[in-house]
């Protein structure tokens, strides 16, 4: 499951990095299924880091899915 995660963040890691926040909510909303309260708070959370990779972003993404 990790692998999928990983595949998910390389786009967000992408789209946050050029900070075009409409495109991740979007594709937080629509592809990943993520309620926009939990969609803000990985958002916050990826902005956050002091260096932004897939494999962070793929952790942060994780933990919000088993919430």
């Amino acid at each position: 499951m990790k692998a999928f995660w990983k595949s998910q963040a390389r786009y967000l890691d992408q789209v946050t990095n050029v900070h075009n926040e409409i495109n991740a909510y979007i594709y937080l909303e629509q592809l990943m299924l993520f309620p926009i309260d939990i969609q803000d708070k990985i958002i916050e959370d990826i902005s956050h880091l002091n260096y932004c990779n897939g494999e962070l972003v793929a952790n942060i993404i994780s933990d919000y899915s088993l919430k």
